[in-house]
């Protein structure tokens, strides 16, 4: 039986709002943010009279990292300075155009843009990557040696892509020598798709079967943990570190696309020692 590193292994960052993952990889670091910010007092954000964004700003809360949603720009900005300032000691970020597809993107250097990919991968220790997420599955890998690590933006579309595999054949490692950390995302009992979804999983292998739970009338429940599960055992993966929390359901942690179609983004972030 493969080998999990489950919710006990993981333990809280300094700030009660930010999950440090911890692994058996201690060169490499990587924690999940909240809704919330680590130090300011976690108010809505409120709009100024200079401000012309009509959307409700409350849905973003107090640390959104989506520069796409709507948000004041002036207050993703400082809340990404606030990571690279005061969390990661000053390393640049490689922040993704995430556009559901299995794009996976190998960083030497940090662009001035983000990057349209789902997947990115890095060998510098001066460079984290980060994923954003309001649903979808965050995935982070590393080789146990901690010289390449990778995260991955694990919505259904990407997953049914095989971004996965893709992006462990690009990491060109032996897959025995990887660990992976799954986040929280949408679970399985909020989580409904069509057939459609369905088929596309159980047709490539009937081994998902046990990552859908039937609704009836051609709907299901999904579960992206179990899919990414086993698609990572598939693929010689075995030792796999979860934080399986509902994103949809814990509503005063995390935002939820599903459950607010305008709300912000958390983010994954992992970064190397230097």
């Amino acid at each position: 039986m493969p080998k999990t590193i489950t919710k006990k292994n993981l333990y809280p960052f300094t700030y009660s709002t930010i999950e440090l993952v911890k692994w058996p990889v201690s060169s490499v670091l990587a924690f999940q943010t909240t809704c919330h910010h680590p130090v300011k007092k976690n108010t809505p954000h409120i709009e100024t009279e200079t401000e012309t964004n009509t959307k409700n700003t409350s849905s973003y809360k107090g640390f959104n990292l989506g520069f796409h949603v709507g948000d004041n720009p002036t207050t993703v900005k400082s809340n990404r300075d606030y990571i690279a300032d005061k969390i990661i000691d000053g390393r640049e970020i490689q922040w993704l155009e995430q556009v559901h597809g299995s794009e996976v993107a190998y960083i030497d250097k940090v662009a001035n843009t983000p990057l349209v990919a789902d997947a990115c991968i890095t060998e510098k220790d001066d460079i984290a990557l980060a994923i954003m997420t309001a649903d979808c599955l965050p995935i982070l890998l590393s080789n146990k040696e901690g010289t390449k690590i990778a995260a991955i933006h694990g919505g259904w579309r990407p997953l049914a892509a095989n971004i996965v595999a893709k992006t462990i054949t690009k990491m060109d490692v032996k897959v025995t020598e990887l660990v992976a950390w799954l986040g929280p995302c949408i679970g399985q009992d909020a989580f409904e798709v069509g057939e459609d979804v369905y088929n596309i999983f159980i047709t490539s292998d009937p081994l998902f079967s046990s990552a859908f739970q039937a609704k009836g009338g051609g709907k299901y429940f999904a579960n992206l943990h179990t899919i990414a599960r086993i698609q990572l055992e598939k693929l010689g993966v075995s030792l796999i570190a979860t934080l399986e929390e509902c994103t949809y359901t814990n509503e005063n942690k995390y935002y939820s696309y599903r459950r607010n179609s305008i709300t912000g983004r958390m983010a994954t972030v992992i970064y190397r020692m230097k």
